[in-house]
């Protein structure tokens, strides 16, 4: 079994991508695939989020809490670099429709707070700093959200913005798994039957992180080709994001002079957005401008997902000193 398991670990760039064809192929192909897939994405990477957090052994988190390099390192990337990126990307491709621009600062301002712990890890970062980023990522985008729209777009965009996606993420997709990993850990240390369900919990990422490529693709796939125009137009900026965006992590960790894991850390941290969570205030946006947002986030969820499998391979490869 444990055989079968390395397996897998070392085969599972092979294995996401067959799984993303299969969701192409269901999406393209059955009619349903969207209201099948579409609600599942959210259990499926809570349990994914579950897998991984067991694995973390928490007692030794209490030990990094206070990396103060760290924590800077992490805030100047995302919400400094990482803004001024978006914005001279936006100025180079000429972008001056509203809902394209609403689209794109909704989700490149956003640092991812769930799944990028798993590519994190895949990518031979460090998941339990990545764990410890996740509160202060949150805080910090809810607070800068509406001042970046106010900055870029000059107008108050706070009336649209509503915490309440993000609250109900971060408690379903952050707070329950990890609670649960948590309780699971400290009664696996009292109970051999609790330990068996730990180990077989080490069993849950890959195939679960599979499931999730194939669910998010397989329901989002005809939105993207119903709107090929919308897509044109941003595609190439989210290409240019995904190619730049890691060096701008790798650049923050090399300022605070930051160990190697750490800084492939903020690569994936500073590459890795949020559209999970704000593709419902897409949804909730004047629907002059919500089917425009709509398409434009989840074309950078599939651009993502598609730069996350690359990334898994050559930032452990080129982030090395």
């Amino acid at each position: 079994m444990f055989r079968l398991k390395l397996c897998l670990e070392d085969h599972q760039i092979y294995i996401y991508i067959v799984f993303i064809f299969i969701g192409i192929f269901c999406g393209l192909f059955f009619e349903h695939t969207q209201q099948i897939f579409e609600p599942s994405i959210s259990v499926l990477i809570a349990i994914l989020m579950f897998g991984m957090f067991a694995q973390v052994p928490f007692l030794s988190l209490r030990n990094k809490l206070l990396n103060f390099r760290y924590i800077f390192a992490l805030v100047l990337s995302n919400f400094l670099l990482i803004p001024v990126l978006v914005f001279l990307l936006v100025t180079v491709f000429n972008i001056t429709s509203t809902p394209l621009l609403i689209g794109i600062y909704l989700v490149l301002l956003t640092p991812c707070i769930d799944y990028v712990i798993v590519f994190t890890k895949l990518g031979h970062g460090n998941a339990e700093y990545m764990l410890i980023s996740t509160p202060i990522l949150f805080v910090l985008q809810v607070i800068l959200l509406p001042i970046y729209f106010f900055i870029f777009l000059n107008q108050d965009f706070s009336q649209y913005i509503d915490i309440k996606p993000f609250l109900e993420t971060f408690i379903l997709l952050i707070v329950s798994p990890l609670l649960i990993a948590i309780i699971l850990q400290y009664l696996s240390r009292k109970s051999n039957k609790m330990m068996k369900v730990l180990t077989l919990s080490e069993w849950i990422p890959v195939p679960f992180m599979a499931f999730v490529l194939m669910s998010v693709i397989g329901s989002q796939i005809t939105k993207i080709l119903s709107d090929l125009h919308v897509v044109s137009s941003v595609a190439p900026i989210y290409i240019c994001f995904m190619i730049l965006a890691p060096f701008i992590g790798n650049f923050s960790g090399k300022m605070f002079n930051l160990p190697v894991d750490l800084k492939r850390t903020l690569a994936f941290s500073s590459s890795t957005r949020n559209a999970l969570v704000v593709l419902p205030l897409a949804l909730s946006l004047p629907s002059q401008w919500s089917t425009i947002v709509t398409t434009v986030i989840v074309t950078q969820t599939l651009v993502e997902l598609m730069s996350e499998l690359v990334y898994i391979k050559l930032i452990p490869k080129f982030i090395i000193i």
